[in-house]
């Protein structure tokens, strides 16, 4: 199933839940709070496992492709990237911890200034659900094969669906043979 669709009906179920709890309660908002903490050190630990799992594993294979011009950061051309499976890994999980370091000040903002508690409940399940759906767990926690939807480099998702092919990353022979001889980008990524 898709992982769009749980995530809505997960959070459609949540926020029916929530309007039945009394966050009223001192006793019930503290559980609630500590089910978040709880939610995010499990996450973390997911990660830092994954992490550990990449580093022990030492995958020194060359993997080359071809990124896309990305507006928002100003590039008008396409990038060859050349790196090595243990750096792209390593680069996705920590971009999965950056995104839960996000996650967790932006909830923060929302529950100590604004005073909203409701988002507490539904951030202590959707984000260990992606934890655990993000395709670097899968392959190296849950031991799946790197292929279909888990082959590197990972397809990003899209909201809206497919972008009409723009925006992917190419790993054809003839696009980063393009790439190699107009010399954009190449050498191992450091990060």
């Amino acid at each position: 199933m898709n992982p769009a669709i749980t995530n809505l009906a997960v959070t459609l179920i949540v926020m029916q839940v929530a309007k039945k709890v009394p966050f009223d309660d001192p006793n019930v908002l503290n559980g609630i709070r500590g089910l978040y903490v709880l939610s995010n050190i499990i996450i973390l630990s997911i990660y830092l496992y994954t992490k550990s799992i990449i580093n022990k594993k030492n995958d020194l294979t060359t993997m080359k492709y071809v990124e896309p011009p990305s507006p928002l950061s100003g590039q008008s051309e396409e990038k060859l990237v050349t790196t090595t499976v243990k750096e792209y890994d390593l680069s996705q999980v920590n971009s999965a911890i950056k995104g839960m370091a996000s996650g967790i000040a932006m909830l923060a903002f929302m529950h100590l200034y604004m005073k909203y508690t409701n988002p507490l409940l539904i951030q202590s399940i959707l984000p260990l659900k992606s934890a655990i759906e993000q395709n670097i767990v899968q392959i190296h926690v849950f031991g799946k094969p790197a292929s279909g939807d888990l082959k590197r480099p990972f397809k990003a998702a899209s909201m809206f669906g497919a972008a009409g092919g723009q925006g992917e990353v190419k790993t054809d022979k003839k696009t980063i043979e393009q790439a190699e001889k107009a010399g954009t980008g190449g050498g191992i990524k450091e990060e």
